[in-house]
């Protein structure tokens, strides 16, 4: 389970990277060249989406790359980083694999115990 939570949790946060560097790019763009109006406007939430486009992706790789060795901080990570981009970037069509492929890794994290462990890790 915990190599599936990686498998997912990466291959949504370089999803994930992929939508902030384009969300980024554009308010950036936007800023610099200004509105053409009907086409390129710039958005209200300037900040919030800046902010989750670095943010986000980041937790969830290192949710996903910590997810072999603490599951729980893992998940956590990976969970927050959905979190994020929603608040971030909302639900759309780009956003809507990378917050589904993060949840499920998170999930997924958070179930994942060690048989072997007399302890769980929550």
């Amino acid at each position: 389970m915990r190599n599936a939570a990686l498998i997912l949790g990466l291959i949504g946060g370089l999803m994930g990277l992929l939508v902030g560097l384009a969300s980024y790019g554009y308010t950036s763009a936007v800023e610099t060249f200004g509105e053409v109006e009907g086409l390129f406007e710039q958005v209200t939430r300037l900040e919030a989406i800046r902010a989750a486009s670095v943010i986000a992706p980041i937790l969830a790789l290192a949710g996903a790359g910590m997810v072999k060795v603490r599951a729980l901080w893992g998940g956590l990570l990976l969970l927050a980083s959905v979190a994020g981009m929603y608040l971030g970037f909302g639900l759309g069509f780009f956003t809507l694999f990378p917050m589904t492929f993060c949840a499920v890794a998170g999930i997924i994290a958070l179930a994942a115990g060690r048989p072997d462990e007399p302890k769980a890790h929550f």
